[in-house]
């Protein structure tokens, strides 16, 4: 079916539909979505040697600086690489650029202080809301289509941050699921903007959980 003869609200629904992750999260009615990998690699996760990275060494001291950086700071956007260490991050004072850092930096506060400024939570909310209404406002409204017009309308409307509890809750789960005998996490990314959590594991599966269905996630898939 051609997209000149769907009305707007037909166009929304595809949007939404079409995408795994849309442009207002997952679905209501979706606990989560699982992503098959390369079957080389799920088909031999439980051959290969399991190697202690950098940043498993170090993850009882960088735990807390995560959540100190998604709560504290302006960071909206976390993700941490556990094979390489490798830590990519996101803050509201440059929203349009991706930082990366060297997890063994994270340990010293002199590097999290130079790096990552202090916002309180509330603020930086305030921040993101201004944003998206400034896009509303701005010349560029006018490129988008009116079905991608009227879902920023909406989402601008009804959008919450990610609670702070949230948060807390995946950051303390995560060394768990690194800790996971057979099929353990290589990989996950957190953001405050969207209430989902991206999470990789050694098998090159890909789930991806939305926040209020976390707990229920952890106890169906935990030992």
């Amino acid at each position: 079916m051609d997209d000149i003869h769907l009305d707007n609200v037909d166009l929304e629904q595809l949007v939404l539909q079409e995408n795994i992750v849309s442009a207002v999260g997952l679905g209501s009615m979706q606990l989560q979505i699982g992503i098959k990998g390369d079957p080389s690699l799920r088909e031999t996760a439980m051959d290969r040697c399991r190697y202690e990275s950098e940043i498993d060494r170090l993850f009882n001291s960088i735990e807390p600086v995560i959540e100190d950086l998604l709560i504290n700071r302006g960071l909206f956007r976390l993700f941490i690489g556990f094979n390489n260490s490798e830590v990519r991050t996101v803050s509201i004072f440059d929203p349009l650029r991706e930082e990366i850092h060297d997890a063994a930096s994270f340990v010293s506060p002199e590097y999290i202080n130079r790096h990552f400024p202090l916002i309180p939570y509330k603020q930086k909310t305030k921040v993101m809301r201004k944003l998206y209404a400034a896009l509303i406002h701005s010349d560029l409204y006018k490129y988008l289509p009116k079905h991608w017009q009227d879902l920023t309308s909406k989402r601008h409307k009804k959008w919450q941050p990610r609670k702070k509890s949230e948060v807390r809750k995946v950051i303390q789960t995560v060394k768990v699921l690194r800790n996971l005998p057979e099929y353990y996490l290589r990989n996950f990314s957190i953001s405050t903007v969207q209430s989902v959590v991206r999470l990789q594991f050694n098998c090159d599966g890909t789930q991806i959980v939305h926040a209020k269905d976390f707990d229920t996630f952890i106890k169906e898939n935990l030992p």
